[in-house]
């Protein structure tokens, strides 16, 4: 029987305004609301120290909340320039060594954009980097981290589904990070997840499947793709969360939902949460 863990990205509308400041405060808050999952962000950069980090972990396994962690966005796979995609690989090892200390065991990556390239170079060069990348994360004792590289959201970025599941043939320690508001905007609306859950399990297997990372939020998009993050309350775009959660329970998936909706992700990944617990015994 699969369990899928439940939380928001980053700090919400709501904490600010109950003045909730320190990450090991949010921690407690999220697991006082029964939510079991918190993303860190690191998007502009990894700043957190490794005293604060192991804070962070103590508080997560008090509390029972999973975390992972967002590398930053600068992350660029398949730049045409070697230095910046040297510097890819250091931020990603910058995650990695937060991630260990924090006692999460992945990190989320941008692949960036196509660096003048066509697809196809740009996802070639984009593997040679995340290979050097998982090399030295073993060189540096951080076999145990898992490189989630990320479905984007905009067209013209490096990312789609079928890229992103190249990405993870390249070592059978990553996992997909597939943001469905994101390949819903890329696909104008038409996504579905019964064909992108096969296509997934049929690339990388079953076991990535249901141990899969998501990002979930109402996206609205324009001919180029993703255009801004919306909340649960917009009626006019997608995608629809109860769809997916039943999926998860159909197919025995325990993904890690991380909910990224426009300053209401805690109440947003509570209602993805109560719907997983209503609809368990009815599917099961």
């Amino acid at each position: 029987m699969g369990n899928a863990l439940f939380g928001p990205a980053g700090s919400c509308e709501r904490s600010a305004a109950e003045k909730i400041k320190s990450t090991e405060k949010l921690i407690e808050w999220l697991a006082a609301q029964g939510l079991t999952a918190f993303e860190y962000q690191c998007g502009r950069g990894v700043m957190v120290k490794e005293p604060k980090a192991r804070i962070f972990k103590e508080t997560a396994d008090r509390c029972g909340i999973k975390l992972s962690i967002h590398a930053p966005y600068f992350i660029s796979l398949a730049s045409a320039e070697e230095e910046k995609r040297l510097n890819s690989i250091h931020y990603i090892f910058q995650s990695a060594q937060a991630a260990d200390w924090m006692g999460a065991d992945r990190i989320v990556v941008h692949p960036g954009g196509l660096g003048k390239k066509s697809r196809e170079e740009a996802t070639a060069f984009a593997k040679v980097t995340l290979k050097a990348a998982q090399d030295y994360l073993d060189e540096q004792g951080l076999e145990n981290i898992h490189i989630c590289p990320e479905v984007m959201g905009k067209i013209n970025q490096l990312g789609d589904l079928s890229e992103v599941l190249e990405f993870c043939t390249i070592d059978e320690r990553f996992i997909p990070c597939v943001d469905f508001g994101h390949l819903n905007s890329r696909m104008q609306g038409t996504m579905d997840y019964v064909k992108a859950l096969d296509e997934i399990g049929n690339t990388l297997g079953i076991d990535r499947l249901r141990n899969m990372h998501i990002h979930f939020s109402k996206i609205e998009y324009t001919a180029g793709g993703e255009k801004r993050h919306l909340t649960f309350a917009d009626e006019i775009y997608g995608p629809q969360f109860e769809p997916l959660i039943e999926q998860f329970i159909l197919r025995d998936m325990s993904p890690s939902v991380i909910c990224e909706s426009a300053g209401t992700q805690t109440d947003d990944a509570a209602a993805m949460m109560r719907y997983y617990k209503e609809c368990s015994h009815a599917l099961r």
